[in-house]
């Protein structure tokens, strides 16, 4: 193939696919509405139930036993589905704001996100912590009011919430048509047509408008004057739908449904279609990337283990950003300069895969290895290429790991390395030879390692708390780097990477150690190739 051709083949290509993350607080019904979009997709024929009990059917992305447990999603899943001409890769991430470390990586994947709302809660803690990660990013972000079925709050409250407290433009492209048990489906007021909740929404039923006389004879007199004179004054006080603004992460465009009833769903995939970027350009080091280059690369934002127990499988996913990948290349590995098999590389329905025969930029795939590929690592067919922006946050909680079977000792230690990079935990070794110490944000993600610890590898364990309370990566000249180390050497560890970090008793002791060491620089967020320079 020329490359002429080659170009043309990429950015054809790059240009059906629509690469995206559902953000959520707990509860809003991301997972369900996840499932609806696959079903709509016709990725699966029948959609589980999140709060099915025993044996009932699980829900697709849900995978982990943990997550079958609990009913909660502690881990990045990856979809790939076709619909009408349009490539969907879905990155369902985790809702429990103790694993926002790996929702912010997944979002340095994707192109777009889909903020879902409780229609009765509106803006929660982890919506407005998962939209400013967004906002850094600048991604577009299309909102779902879920949950229209039930007792909710006012469209235009909601709306309102949304400005206010993300000073973002919202632009309704639908509205209520009803509430709670009177809700009788959406007016799409882009399109003007009705969709009723139990009709097929590929269509819906044309009218001329919110005040089209036949809309009375659908939904009933009070349903369609409540109706004509909410979207009035909708049109008149609120933002139109701007696709330029809501590309550039300054407006969200607004849909409304219930994904337990199916409804809805498929109007946001309408929209994801029409409104959502394709791939664009990736910035990187020393140059940024374009979708339609000919020669590939990719990164990889996360990386997986025992997927499959039986066969203790170790897989990156990596996000194609610009090229062609087919069956049977070899990658250069930027990191360490070695080349990579890509003898089988996987497309991912949650749990399941298949092999595929080729793949695109947008599109995320898996490659089976062996440890070789780390978080943050960059493939390339030959270039020197670093894409930026895989970060490692400091932790929050810091825990010695406690094992029950002194004999399990070298076993223990092959975990914790593979879950580290895998990104579940961090790891740190004391210098000083001490025990090996944990950092996690969050109870829940101490929870999941024990869980997995003793579920995948065999090795029941717990924790002790550490004197330590705070953790910060060192950067500075190497000469004054070694010397605090020597200094501070029962309070210095090497993370998975082997770069030093400072622990520290309190927040206090830390501003300590800038002031004794001003040359030096602490740093709360390190990066796959370095640390962000801000210190905290």
């Amino acid at each position: 193939m020329s490359e002429t051709l080659a170009v043309d083949a990429v950015a054809r290509e790059a240009a059906r696919r629509r690469t995206f993350a559902i953000i959520a607080h707990p509860d809003a019904g991301k997972t369900t509405l996840t499932e609806k979009l696959l079903l709509k997709g016709g990725a699966i024929q029948l959609a589980g139930a999140v709060r099915a009990k025993g044996n009932a059917r699980r829900t697709r992305s849900d995978w982990m036993k943990i997550e079958q447990d609990r009913g909660i999603s502690v881990a990045t899943s990856v979809m790939t589905f076709e619909r009408a001409g349009v490539v969907f890769n879905l990155l369902d991430t985790p809702g429990h704001e103790d694993f926002s470390e790996d929702t912010y990586r997944t979002l340095t994947a994707v192109d777009a996100a889909v903020m879902v709302l409780d229609a009765a809660k509106g803006i929660e803690s982890q919506t407005r912590k998962l939209f400013e990660v967004c906002r850094l990013r600048d991604i577009p972000i299309v909102t779902f009011v879920n949950k229209m079925d039930r007792e909710a709050r006012d469209p235009f409250e909601l709306i309102d919430e949304i400005e206010k407290t993300l000073a973002l433009d919202a632009a309704p492209v639908a509205w209520p048509v009803g509430r709670a048990s009177e809700f009788w489906g959406t007016y799409d007021i882009l399109a003007k047509r009705l969709m009723p909740v139990d009709a097929s929404e590929d269509e819906g039923i044309p009218v001329s408008g919110y005040d089209d006389p036949k809309i009375a004879e659908l939904v009933g007199e009070a349903r369609a004057t409540a109706l004509a004179e909410e979207v009035l004054l909708a049109e008149a006080g609120l933002k139109p739908f701007d696709l330029q603004a809501f590309r550039e992460g300054t407006l969200t465009p607004v849909f409304f449904g219930s994904a337990l009833r199916d409804f809805g769903v498929g109007h946001l995939l309408e929209g994801l279609a029409r409104f959502a970027p394709p791939p664009g350009a990736r910035e990187a080091d020393p140059r940024d990337v374009e979708p339609e280059e000919p020669r590939l690369t990719g990164f990889v934002f996360k990386v997986q283990a025992n997927m499959d127990p039986n066969h203790r499988d170790r897989v990156a996913f990596v996000r194609l950003c610009s090229g062609r990948l087919t069956k049977g290349m070899r990658l250069r590995q930027v990191r360490t300069g070695k080349q990579v098999p890509v003898n089988a590389p996987l497309f991912f329905f949650a749990k399941e895969r298949q092999v595929a025969e080729e793949a695109w930029p947008g599109d995320v795939v898996g490659i089976a290895n062996h440890g070789t590929l780390r978080i943050g690592d960059t493939l390339t067919e030959g270039e020197e290429v670093n894409f930026k922006g895989v970060p490692s946050f400091a932790p929050e909680i810091l825990r010695h790991v406690r094992l029950e079977d002194p004999m399990l000792a070298k076993k223990l230690r092959t975990a914790l390395d593979q879950l580290a990079e895998e990104g579940v935990v961090q790891i740190f070794r004391p210098l000083d030879g001490s025990p090996p110490v944990v950092g996690v944000v969050g109870q829940l993600q101490l929870d999941v390692l024990q869980s997995r610890l003793k579920v995948e590898y065999g090795v029941p364990a717990g924790f002790d708390a550490t004197r330590w309370q705070v953790l910060r990566w060192i950067s500075g000249d190497r000469a004054q780097i070694e010397r605090w180390a020597a200094t501070n050497r029962g309070d210095t560890a090497e993370d998975h990477d082997g770069e030093y970090v400072a622990l520290f008793s309190s927040d206090w002791r830390r501003k300590r150690a800038e002031e004794d060491f001003p040359e030096l620089k602490f740093h709360a967020v390190r990066e796959q190739h370095g640390v962000v320079q801000m210190a905290r």
